[in-house]
């Protein structure tokens, strides 16, 4: 099963991400968003960020995580590589995302402007879970 893959929609871009748990699809989720701006093979977790964040629901949650790691890639050019969370419960989160600033090694290839909710879903399914989101670009 792989973990995320690119979908392409009208005039923006998305992804479907999986995962055996919750944290494994937002991990999966941050890792698709993140190949869709740079190759993750270029990014090492040199340096590593707090994420502390909330939402109305586990997709309203999801939201507000993706958002907040394209929040410190352009406010400190910070490129996440992999995430590890402390919590997460259905409306809260609070996790480590790990990676390094924008050097030269990072070729940028599409730019996200913003998370959307647009066609946004979150399910768990009979042995794993589920998301859909797309990105603004």
């Amino acid at each position: 099963m792989e973990p995320f893959e690119i979908i392409d929609h009208t005039a923006d871009v998305g992804i479907a991400a999986r995962g055996e748990t919750p944290e494994d699809l937002f991990a999966n989720a941050a890792a698709g968003m993140f190949s869709i701006i740079t190759d993750p093979d270029n990014v090492e977790p040199r340096t590593s960020r707090p994420v502390t964040v909330s939402g109305s629901d586990r997709a309203d949650l999801l939201v507000a995580f993706l958002n907040e790691l394209l929040f410190l890639f352009e406010t400190d050019r910070f490129i996440t590589r992999r995430v590890e969370f402390d919590r997460l419960t259905e409306t809260e989160l609070a996790a480590v995302a790990h990676g390094e600033a924008i050097g030269p090694q990072h070729e940028l290839e599409t730019e996200i402007k913003a998370v959307t909710r647009h066609e946004l879903a979150v399910e768990q399914r009979a042995d794993d879970w589920h998301a859909t989101v797309l990105f603004d670009i």
